[in-house]
């Protein structure tokens, strides 16, 4: 003899389920995702990859797209919604005027899209080329404008600046430059 299923056991259609922001605390959306996934909630944490400079080598990291943040799908009816402000990880889910705030199922759809084959958002990085105009972002010259020539390693570029009239060539550090207008 078959037991009965609950309904809360079953899939709701997908009609009745809505995605929702969930607010986390400082660098905790991955503690909250695995609570809150350990408790059965389906949640989706878009994560990207970047360089950062850490003891003095740049190293790839992979961090959540959206600090802070993480998005759960749950039925309004259905669902138990009490145990997720107290989940460790979470501060509280996200809302306006008191109602928990509804993300468009396309955004998630849209950012589903955007992934590679190991679940990282692809976003795109803009090259350097010879003649682009490039400002310094970081270190002793932040600020300063220069043209972009010519990537010498991995880690360095010449740039050229005008100093006092005069076209400089200076070396700087490719991380510490962006395109400029």
């Amino acid at each position: 003899m078959n037991s009965p299923v609950k309904i809360s056991e079953c899939q709701q259609p997908a009609s009745q389920r809505a995605w929702y922001l969930v607010y986390t605390k400082p660098k905790g959306e991955k503690t909250a995702q695995e609570n809150l996934v350990r408790q059965g909630y389906e949640t989706y944490l878009p994560l990207f990859s970047l360089s950062k400079r850490r003891r003095g080598r740049y190293i790839t990291v992979i961090e959540p797209m959206f600090s802070r943040y993480l998005f759960i799908q749950l039925n309004q009816t259905s669902d138990n919604w009490a145990p997720i402000r107290s989940t460790l990880g979470v501060t509280d889910m996200v809302r306006f005027s008191g109602y928990p705030a509804k993300v468009p199922v396309e955004l998630i759809d849209s950012l589903r899209v955007g992934e590679n084959s190991a679940g990282l958002q692809q976003i795109a990085v803009e090259e350097l080329k010879s003649g682009n105009c490039v400002q310094i972002i970081e270190g002793p010259m932040t600020g300063y404008k220069g043209i972009y020539q010519a990537q010498t390693s991995a880690e360095r570029a010449i740039i050229l600046l005008d100093v006092v009239g005069k076209h400089t060539r200076v070396m700087v550090d490719r991380h510490h430059l962006q395109l400029s207008e």
